[in-house]
């Protein structure tokens, strides 16, 4: 049974969200406030398969708490907010969100994108089992989501493992703006595909500044391409 974090202020909104959750055979955990929630996840990393985090909290917003949970953990987080904006949903994926969903919302489709991305989870994880994939000097263990370069592990966010993980089961294969949010976001971002070339950008920074024999480059108008160095 996926155990579901959920903070949210609002009673009635974080009762639907429950209520919704469970029915499709979640456990779920409601916080109403950031620092609590903070306190709580923070107590037993390990907790929860998935945090669904409203924006606008008390104690600490949902920014600075998702700042915080991905301090410690790449655990699944759906955003929800009354902000309709695409640069705070860029903003968001910067952060390490994993979905955005905007107030009001259908709790079915809420439903759906949680399926969606625990399945994603679960996909990514148990691809190649513990044995992970390896190319020059990296080691991706997709089972325990680490990045390792010649021995060392890398901290990474969610999302730039998630695309590094699919770059690195398609090396020397260009791969579409599209076909990454469709394998990385399941197709469920609507906004500007500008967020691909932020995580990408900070993906190869973090890639050049430990050494690692595999670069991301750029194919004019038509996506990215793995390229193995070494």
């Amino acid at each position: 049974m996926p155990r579901i974090l959920v903070v949210e202020d609002n009673r009635a909104i974080a009762d639907l969200v429950g209520l919704y959750l469970r029915h499709d055979g979640h456990q779920v955990t409601a916080i109403a406030n950031g620092l609590e929630a903070l306190a709580r996840f923070e107590s037993d990393p390990v907790a929860f398969d998935l945090i669904v985090l409203d924006l606008m909290l008390p104690g600490l917003d949902g920014r600075g708490l998702c700042r915080r949970v991905r301090d410690h953990s790449d655990v699944p987080i759906l955003m929800l907010t009354a902000l309709d904006d695409d640069r705070d949903k860029l903003h968001g994926f910067d952060l390490g969100t994993d979905d955005y969903l905007t107030k009001p919302f259908n709790p079915k489709e809420l439903v759906a994108r949680v399926r969606a991305i625990l399945r994603r989870a679960t996909t990514l994880s148990s691809a190649t089992g513990a044995s992970g994939l390896s190319i020059g000097n990296i080691v991706l263990d997709l089972e325990r989501r680490t990045l390792t370069v010649t021995g060392s592990e890398v901290p990474l966010r969610t999302k730039e493992f998630d695309l590094l993980a699919v770059f690195a089961e398609h090396v020397g294969i260009v791969l579409s703006r599209d076909r990454l949010l469709e394998r990385v976001w399941a197709g469920e971002f609507d906004g500007d595909t500008r967020t691909i070339d932020v995580h990408i950008s900070r993906l190869r920074e973090k890639l050049a500044s430990v050494g690692a024999s595999v670069a991301i480059e750029t194919i004019r108008s038509v996506g990215y391409r793995l390229r193995d160095q070494s």
